[in-house]
């Protein structure tokens, strides 16, 4: 599966997963929302509409029409915001990138895949549930099992560290330079790159 490079007028949507809520906006369970609002900062586009259930900058990146979306609704119902908006823009699947945290990734790596199952998350879970698919590229931000006999439920809901906010600075920059090259030239060179060691 390989998004239509020289399709510039497809639409691609980007997802970052995570909690709505004050509360929540720290989480290390929220690191999807920070990657695509770290990526409208650097491109200059607003969160300012409101769209199924989620709030969304809608804009171009370096050429390509993009829809940024952040569900405001709850993790586990991901999908309730995810579907309806990718059905209204009309893009194949492999236009349709996730980002979200994942525990079994050590702290700091990356992970860029074309497909696959929801693997344990819930978002995830949610959104393959509603569209019908699990044909569609994910970014997956590691974010490491909890030590000793902490609960994983409890880690990712608390916030990242003193040192693990300054660390997740180049990873948000790794992780916007992957989605670029995604948009760019495809989902293979991203991966690529993204996943080298």
């Amino acid at each position: 599966m390989e998004n239509n490079i020289d399709d510039k007028q497809a639409w691609r949507i980007i997802v970052g997963l995570g909690n709505p809520g004050k509360q929540y906006a720290d989480n290390r369970h929220n690191v999807g929302f920070h990657v695509v609002d770290k990526l409208a900062e650097k491109y200059g586009l607003k969160f300012n509409k409101m769209l199924n259930r989620g709030i969304a900058a809608i804009g171009d990146i370096e050429g390509r029409r993009v829809v940024l979306l952040k569900p405001q609704t709850f993790m586990n119902e991901s999908g309730v915001c995810v579907s309806p908006t990718f059905k209204f823009y009309k893009t194949d699947p492999s236009n349709l990138l996730i980002i979200y945290d994942e525990l079994d990734i050590p702290f700091a790596q990356l992970r860029l895949r074309k497909s696959g199952s929801a693997g344990g998350h819930n978002g995830m879970r949610s959104i393959i549930s509603k569209i019908v698919t699990q044909d569609f590229p994910r970014l997956r931000v590691g974010i490491g099992r909890p030590p000793g006999r902490k609960e994983a439920a409890t880690h990712v809901l608390e916030d990242f560290t003193r040192d693990e906010v300054i660390a997740m600075r180049d990873v948000h920059d790794r992780a916007i330079a992957g989605i670029v090259l995604w948009l760019n030239e495809g989902i293979d060179k991203a991966m690529n790159k993204v996943n080298m060691k």
